[in-house]
């Protein structure tokens, strides 16, 4: 059975011994898998063996130094378990606890406090209860007492999660250091207080643990009480004063004011959100408390603070103790009265105490006479000026302070007020008057003001005399009590001395040896020649360099000491070293690029003195920046020319980034760079880059890049200006690129181009223009206030200039929109000369979208009163009155016919691609109607004819509907418009279905006497003639003196004409009046017979005749009807097709009537 046992502790052995070496010496594992494996450890030497933890124990605290926080972490965790397992470690153990207690990491040092709150009181049980109490426990203790010092002081700590640990650690030191009493828990085997502390240890006190532990708890009250204290750790805080009322009830009047004192002043640090969850806290911790027996002589206090914080009174009558509970605790406090009394006689162990007092060497701190009231006495206050309160407050003088606080009263209420406040239930009841005193009590005490503060000072003096008084009384009575005897020749001072200079050191490391005397080199050799050292030199940076491609070879490189060396050599001395770096850089640059940038930074750092030797001199600075030019220049050089082009760009912009110091070489470089198509993008990247990251030489960047947007390659200058625009849109460089463009915007004023700028360029040209302009019109959409200078330079500048600026806004004018207040402004002060630009800018923003109201009424108060060329209107036709655009049409019509079709096209919609948005002043007839109507004063009639054939031409406009409605308006009108026949002609051209409804027409211009008017009747004729055989029957109903005229005009038509009346018959030809017939050259036939017949005959045709003519006037009305129907209120398109409705049924009228008519004939 032993045999087994010591195998299986064999192979334990070889595990941890394994696990601890793949730890320690692989360098690449990773830090979860370093942490695993000494989990795996810690599992096995304290679990599972016990007995191989002292064994290991130096291997184990060795990884204490380890670099990775998280291994050091699991190191502290470690000791925590191996104190629990075995506490007579503790001795080889505290001082490496103490050194990682002050780690750099964070996260440590927070587990070193955690794992301190766990062992303290392990450390404290294992003195007590040894059997026999050692130097070395002595020394540990003191250890331990020191780094609880270190923890508590760590209370004013920056950071809150090491605060808010050390809370739970002060919590445990009150708890653990204080007296149990009879409503404490129940203690557990694992418990420990300070009644458990042996009065026999002479270097643990229990009086004087006790009084540091009250300390402890006056700091953690104080704590409580900070202004800006955060939430977290007042919540902390608050629940660890909570625990101590709970577990020692001695405290529970100290906790429940510093709880009513948190709620009369709230840290005012905190957020919204932050009171909240406070008070909720301070409620739930107010409710646990109230459930405490301890409790029951503070429920009214507690009662009226829960109020305050919103708990309902079945949420306090439910935490509330059972009267049977009460009952107990009353017993069990009599039977402790009564019990005490009986055992007047003092125990034996207060002799020993005054004893040990006796030997006992205390050390005193000088405390300030002028501190602070203690925590203590200020709560004494609070209830001293809390008393004085409350007959004061008086309905009266309630009344007044309301009404003097008014006057400071914000205007808004506090988000912090808001949050906190809760409604009153029992106004003015004596437990809430007493309950406002106390508040008002709290913040006069904060504030060092009532006749509590008063009162507790007066006690503080009284108290700090009689402190002074006893303390010389000991001193004068200690000498006698120190007497002690001398045994074995030595004393106990002596002994005790001797076991305080016991130093602990920290296990798992080599205690330090004597350092060996050095030896100097100078002493044993002697100086070498200058060409043995360059030698040397080379032999060694070669061998160096052969190291380094053998590492390659096996995947890895050149040691950081081993660059060092090489940039130092390469620099200090140059010549064949530099050549051999150089020559081994560009092998791989890629690899290599790292080595390249510390030679150079080596180079930089001789140049500036930063070397050993101090500042250069004049000459020997200036071959210094030789050199580092020279070197910088080189490489980028070789980096363009010898690297592969996917890598070329990355090593170029990493080596601009991080260099030491941009030259101005260097900028030349980089600006070849950024010329050249392929790298203009990555190049002005970097040349961003530059002025975004390396501030010195931003406005140097700065000047480069914007030199670039003058550049003669179109994808540079574009590219550069996009960098540019971005620049100015951060606001840090707008002036100077605002400067730069308006320099160059401000070249175009010039007669010639500028010789800088362009050699050998006597007159401009149009691609000079655009470089002038290019960043200006990529500024412009950004800052509308250049529009401004823009037509300064228009008006100045010459012909070809102005045309390349016209041809160039359209693109900056559309980013600038039509609400643009400078726009705007432009257009109402527009500079004489620049009208031609400003109409240009007005054409473009309303190219696709309708003008604005704003535009509008400037472009007309500009028309109106400065500027009368009617082409400033074309663009915001659509925005005028119907008046307007008919008052402007004869102007409109006289200009070029390209310019007449856009304002039709504007006026028709034509231009736009939805017709959703698009409203015109007049619809398409008006609009031709218009175009008829004008004055022959105004504009000639070939004019307006071509005008009207711009309309012709829009079919998808002027459909046969719309012309209808066109040729009924112009027919109704007195005197007959000019064009109208023609109108008439070129519409049936168009639409032939017209037929019948011109039929209708030639018959009521019949009725008008058209040939009053000469034109109207030629074209009536015309008409007449394009329209035969359907106008033979109109023209039988003209008198006889125009038929002849007709025939005279257009003999073609009288032989149909002729050959119509022939086919009548007889009774047909009776209806035609006989002067017709004269006309037409015809008889009427003889019959005597039947002449009663036909003078009926002849009153039937007259009649005929009349019906004839009534018949078209009637249609006249019902055309006017219809007139007016489209010139209603409604929409341009429902016009449309109602008017097309209404002119298809007279147009099948029309065409019926005339049927009907053949048919009789």
């Amino acid at each position: 059975m032993d045999e087994e046992q010591q195998i299986e502790q064999k192979s334990t052995t070889d595990r941890v011994v394994e696990l601890i070496n793949h730890s320690a010496l692989h360098q690449s594992i990773k830090d979860h898998q370093k942490v695993n494996n000494l989990r795996q450890v810690q599992e096995l030497i304290v679990f599972k063996e016990p007995d191989l933890l002292d064994n290991f124990l130096d291997e184990m605290l060795a990884f204490q130094n380890d670099r990775s926080s998280e291994v050091r972490k699991f190191i502290v965790g470690f000791i925590e378990e191996a104190c629990k397992r075995d506490p007579d470690i503790f001795p080889k153990v505290l001082a490496n606890l103490r050194m990682m207690f002050r780690d750099e990491a964070v996260a440590v040092q927070k587990r070193v406090i955690q794992a301190t709150t766990q062992l303290y009181k392990v450390a404290l049980r294992w003195i007590c209860q040894a059997k026999e109490v050692d130097d070395l426990m002595e020394t540990s203790w003191e250890y331990i007492r020191s780094l609880k010092n270190d923890i508590v002081a760590l209370l004013d700590c920056e950071n809150d999660g090491i605060r808010t640990h050390t809370i739970k650690f002060m919590e445990m030191l009150v708890i653990l250091q204080t007296y149990p009493d009879g409503d404490s828990p129940k203690k557990t085997a694992n418990d420990f207080a300070l009644d458990d502390v042996p009065l026999t240890l002479k270097f643990i006190k229990p009086r004087k643990l006790e009084e540091e532990a009250k300390q402890v708890f006056d700091a953690l009250v104080v704590f409580h009480g900070t202004p800006h204290i955060s939430s977290i750790n007042l919540m902390t805080c608050m629940q660890a004063l909570v625990l101590i009322a709970k577990h020692r009830s001695e405290f529970m009047s100290r906790v429940i004011q510093a709880l009513e004192s948190l709620h009369a002043n709230l840290p005012p640090t905190l957020a919204k959100s932050q009171v909240s969850s406070v008070r909720k806290h301070l409620k739930l911790q107010l409710l646990i408390l109230m459930k405490h027996p301890a409790a029951v002589d503070y429920h009214t206090q507690i009662s009226t603070l829960l109020t305050d914080l919103g708990a309902t009174p079945q949420e306090i009558s439910k935490s509330m103790p059972k009267p049977e509970e009460l009952k107990k605790r009353a017993r069990l406090i009599e039977e402790g009265t009564v019990s005490a009394a009986g055992n007047s006689t003092a125990p034996p162990s207060v002799k020993r105490i005054k004893l040990e007092a006796e030997e006992e060497e205390e050390e005193k701190e000088e405390e300030d006479t002028t501190a602070s009231i203690s925590k203590a006495a200020t709560n004494t206050a609070i209830d001293i000026t809390a008393e004085d309160l409350v007959p004061r407050l008086t309905t009266v003088n309630v009344t007044d302070i309301v009404l003097v606080s008014m006057l400071s009263l914000p205007d808004t209420m506090p988000a912090h007020f808001q949050a906190s406040y809760t409604p009153i239930a029992v106004a003015g009841t004596e437990t809430q008057i007493k309950h406002l005193a106390r508040l008002i009590s709290t913040q006069m005490t904060a504030a060092g003001l009532g006749k509590g503060v008063e009162e507790m000072i007066v006690k503080a003096k009284e108290q700090q005399q009689q402190d002074e008084e006893t303390m010389q009384i000991e001193e004068a009575a200690q000498p006698k009590q120190t007497i002690q005897t001398l045994l074995g020749g030595t004393t106990a001072d002596a002994k005790k001395k001797e076991a305080k200079n016991t130093v602990l050191f920290p296990t798992g490391f080599e205690p330090k040896s004597r350092r060996p005397r050095q030896m100097n080199l100078l002493d044993i050799t002697r100086p070498l020649s200058e060409e043995e050292t360059t030698q040397m030199l080379v032999y060694t940076v070669r061998r160096i360099l052969v190291a380094g491609r053998e590492s390659k070879a096996l995947n890895t490189s050149i040691s950081p000491v081993q660059v060092k060396i090489l940039a130092g050599l390469a620099t200090q001395f140059g010549g064949e070293i530099s050549a051999m770096l150089k020559e081994y850089i560009l092998e791989d640059l890629r690899a290599h690029i790292d080595i390249a940038l510390a030679w150079l930074y080596e180079e930089y750092a001789q140049l500036q003195g930063f070397l050993q030797g101090g500042a250069v001199g004049p000459m020997e600075k200036s071959a210094s920046s030789d050199s580092y030019v020279h070197c910088l220049n080189g490489l980028l050089m070789d980096i363009l020319h010898k690297c592969e082009p996917r890598d070329r760009d990355g090593l170029f912009s990493r080596f601009f980034l991080e260099i030491p110091s941009i030259t101005s070489d260097a900028l030349i470089i980089l600006k070849q760079y950024c010329q050249n198509e392929l790298t203009v993008m990555n190049g002005l990247a970097i040349l961003r880059s530059l002025v975004d990251y390396r501030p010195p030489g931003q406005l140097e960047y700065l000047q480069k890049l914007l030199e670039l947007t003058v550049s003669p390659i179109q994808e540079v200058r574009l590219q550069s200006a996009k960098h540019a625009k971005q620049l100015h849109e951060r606001g840090n460089f707008r002036p100077i690129i605002e400067d730069f463009a308006l320099m160059y915007l401000r070249y175009l004023l010039e007669p010639a181009p500028p010789q800088h700028l362009f050699h050998n360029s006597p007159v401009w040209m149009e691609d000079q223009t655009k470089i002038c302009m290019q960043l200006y019109i990529n500024l412009l959409p950004v800052n509308h206030k250049l529009i401004h200078d823009l037509a300064v330079v228009y008006v100045g500048a010459i012909a070809e200039i102005k045309r390349t600026i016209l041809r160039g806004l359209e693109g900056p004018v559309k980013g600038m929109g039509m609400s643009s207040p400078e726009l705007l402004l432009l257009v109402e002060n527009c500079p004489k000369g620049a009208e031609t630009l400003v109409t240009r800018i007005i054409h473009i923003l309303t190219d696709k979208t309708p003008p604005s109201s704003e535009l509008v009424a400037r472009v007309r108060d500009l028309y109106h009163k400065r500027v009368s060329d009617v082409r400033f209107l074309i663009p915001v036709l659509n925005g005028l009155s119907k008046k307007e655009v008919i008052a402007a049409l004869p102007k409109l019509i006289k200009l070029n016919p390209i310019v007449v079709k856009e304002v039709f096209n504007r006026l028709l919609g034509s231009h736009v691609e939805s017709a959703a948005n698009f409203t015109s002043p007049v619809s398409p007839a008006e609009l031709l109607v218009a175009l008829h109507n004008i004055d022959p004063s105004k504009c000639d009639v070939k004019t307006v004819i071509k005008a009207t054939s711009l309309c012709f031409a829009e079919k998808h406009v002027y459909t046969q509907e719309v012309l209808a409605v066109v040729m009924q308006q112009l027919m109704e009108q007195s005197p007959l418009p000019t064009l109208l026949m023609r109108t008439v002609i070129q519409s049936l051209s168009l639409y032939p279905k017209l037929m019948g409804f011109v039929m209708n027409i030639l018959q009521r211009l019949i009725i008008k006497q058209v040939w009053k008017q000469k034109k109207v009747w030629e074209g009536f004729i015309k008409c007449c003639q394009r329209t035969k055989p359907q106008s033979l029957q109109v023209l039988l109903q003209l008198p006889a003196e125009q038929l002849r005229n007709v025939f005279q005009v257009s003999p073609d038509l009288q032989q149909p004409l002729v050959q119509h009346v022939s086919a009548f018959t007889d009774h047909q030809r009776a209806h035609i009046p006989e002067s017709i017939l004269e006309v037409l050259n015809l008889n009427r036939p003889k019959a005597d017979d039947k002449s009663k017949p036909a003078e009926k005959d002849k009153d039937s045709s007259r009649a005929i005749a009349l019906k004839m003519k009534r018949d078209p006037s009637r249609e006249s009305r019902d055309s006017r009807d219809s007139s007016r129907d489209y010139s209603s209120g409604r929409s341009e398109r429902d016009s449309w097709r109602s008017s097309s409705s209404t002119t298809k049924i007279r147009l099948a009228t029309a065409e019926d009537s005339v049927g009907s008519q053949d048919h009789d004939a």
